[in-house]
């Protein structure tokens, strides 16, 4: 069996080293903080995060990197976005010679506005065989074993079949694919829209302006997709519009929830330290607001958003300026 170190001992890492366990392999789950470590350890659960689901037998924990990483020939990293590079940096030392990577990270770097897959091969190298997964998933859902389906990028079509192998089960789809940049910008634009539905709910909008955040939000994601590279198909799969649906629409979504925060006239700072977990939407808002700028793409929404973060511009007149744009056909324009 192939042994993997699944480096991120958050709900969404742990969600998934239960289904590669789960699925027979040898996992072990790395986590920066001793002391949670020790926790999960001891209860054989992550009780912080996802109290519901017992570690199988071949789950274990570990707070040393060097042990996780050294044993394992497939690493899965779910960390935040904003500690992608320096995690990658500190494995780099510690992988075996034919180590492959794969990341589970929703997100653009914060510092450069780089895909994730291209801070993999500045820091790891060109030719470290690397993947992403994304997709419409709640890891509460994902740890009960409801069924779910994710999409499995990467440019090395071997290494996303072993992936999809690894993963998949009755209750667990990976669908695989080639297109890792639209797969990721699929993945981190879709957390500043939800930003935005939340936002439509907390003011008291209805079901009508949910329906046009998120399919003008689709037209956003589809137009600066599609100009940095991703193809049409996969922003219309799981990682792009089935995304976009799952965190647009119900409250798991932690972006979705703080949208809802400020769309009832909370503070920023009090609606995130209320989540208590990371909320990518926030950074990003500022990564995808400089791109579209940066290349010339209409995204009011985004912009909106990144108005009411990084400018206090109240959210109500944000939906105001969203509704006095001058009228434009659906489609073709830009």
């Amino acid at each position: 069996m192939t042994r993997i170190a699944v480096l991120g001992a958050g709900s969404w890492g742990t969600a998934l080293a239960l289904v590669l366990a789960r699925n027979g392999h040898p996992v072990q789950l790395w986590g920066h903080r001793a002391g949670h470590m020790a926790a999960l350890a001891r209860e054989r659960r992550n009780i912080r995060y996802l109290p519901q689901a017992p570690f199988p037998a071949n789950l274990t924990t570990t707070a040393d990197l060097a042990e996780a990483v050294d044993a394992a020939s497939v690493l899965l990293v779910a960390v935040p976005s904003h500690a992608f590079r320096e995690q990658l940096e500190a494995l780099r030392p510690h992988c075996r010679r034919h180590a492959r990577i794969a990341w589970a990270t929703k997100g653009l770097e914060l510092e450069s506005g780089l895909p994730l897959h291209r801070v993999v091969a500045e820091v790891l190298g060109e030719d470290m065989p690397a993947a992403v997964l994304s997709g419409p998933t709640f890891a509460g859902e994902v740890a009960e074993g409801q069924p779910t389906a994710i999409t499995v990028a990467s440019a090395v079509p071997d290494f996303a079949a072993e992936l999809v192998g690894l993963l998949h089960n009755p209750r667990f789809r990976a669908y695989s694919s080639s297109d890792m940049v639209g797969v990721e910008l699929g993945g981190a634009i879709k957390n500043v829209l939800a930003i935005a539905a939340g936002v439509a709910d907390g003011l008291g909008y209805g079901a009508n302006a949910r329906a046009a955040l998120i399919t003008r939000g689709l037209a956003e994601m589809m137009r600066l997709g599609t100009t940095l590279g991703g193809r049409p198909d996969t922003l219309m799969g799981l990682s792009g519009v089935g995304d976009l649906i799952l965190t647009c629409t119900d409250n798991q979504s932690r972006n979705r929830r703080f949208g809802i925060g400020l769309g009832r006239g909370e503070t920023p700072d009090t609606v995130a330290r209320a989540i208590g977990q990371e909320i990518e939407g926030i950074p990003t808002a500022r990564i995808v607001h400089d791109l579209a700028r940066r290349h010339g793409i209409d995204m009011p929404i985004t912009e909106q958003v990144y108005r009411i973060l990084y400018e206090g511009l109240p959210p109500a007149e944000a939906v105001t300026n969203l509704l006095l744009r001058e009228p434009k056909p659906e489609t073709g324009n830009r």
